[in-house]
């Protein structure tokens, strides 16, 4: 990846990350504007956004829309604003935790919208023009969650295990098309929705944080929480040239812990 093929590699392409404002999507913006993609940063901070695209508009082009992932009318005016897409990230994501018995509309509703709906509404906004234009990359950043199940999450691993299944059965619609469909599904990330939950298990439990992590990371292999940046190099193996054959894919980032 030093080469000065492999850096320019995506150089012409325009790649929107959606919750691109911190954590995992700013991540993934940084890696793609280094491989020469034009980025366009989606959340609904409006400060956030800004403050990231002031961060990394030194490494390329950088703008952002502000949206709301799971509001059909602000998608398409979003969209229609940031102009024909290559590459989409759907990272826009929500945790929040309940016991299934006090889980309400409003909650599930909550985590189907910006987890789920907000991927469908994004990818179909994009889509018309990666097949019109005969190619296109869209990876979703899914979770663990999507992959097996976790206590007191109910709705948020309904939501991810949705975005796999979307992932596997559009990227079979397209496969002749020139575009790939693929999931991301990290593991516990250090990123601000790891921190809201060390902090809800040590409110709960009056745990120490160290005790906190511990309790989170007992079934780790690498005994570790994951980094954003490994999260973004995954995401754009899948945005470049060279894996073309990989779609359908849920690949799980998550040190061994889903195998």
């Amino acid at each position: 990846m030093n080469t000065v093929a492999s850096v320019q590699a995506l150089k012409g392409q325009h790649a929107v990350v959606t919750g691109g404002g911190s954590g995992i999507g700013a991540a993934i913006a940084e890696a793609l504007l280094r491989h020469g993609a034009r980025v366009t940063l989606m959340g609904r901070d409006r400060a956030r956004l800004d403050a990231q695209r002031n961060v990394l508009s030194a490494l390329g082009e950088v703008a952002y829309v502000s949206v709301d992932v799971g509001n059909e009318a602000a998608v398409a005016a979003a969209f229609e604003r940031a102009g024909p897409v290559d590459l989409l990230i759907n990272n826009a994501g929500q945790a929040q935790t309940a016991p299934f018995a006090h889980t309400d509309m409003a909650l599930w509703q909550r985590m189907l919208d910006v987890n789920l709906t907000g991927v469908f509404l994004c990818t179909r906004a994009v889509l018309p023009g990666m097949l019109e234009r005969g190619a296109g990359r869209i990876v979703n950043v899914a979770s663990t969650a999507g992959q097996i199940g976790y206590a007191y999450v109910a709705a948020y691993c309904a939501a991810k295990h949705g975005v796999i299944g979307l992932t596997r059965a559009l990227a079979l619609e397209v496969a002749t098309k020139g575009i790939t469909v693929n999931a991301i599904c990290p593991g516990y990330t250090e990123t601000e929705l790891l921190r809201a939950s060390l902090e809800q298990i040590t409110s709960k439990t009056s745990r120490s944080e160290q005790e906190a992590r511990s309790i989170l990371l007992r079934h780790n292999p690498q005994q570790r929480f994951v980094v954003p940046e490994e999260v973004a190099n995954a995401a754009l193996w899948l945005c470049m040239p060279g894996s073309a054959a990989i779609t359908g894919q849920s690949i799980s980032v998550s040190g061994g812990e889903v195998t």
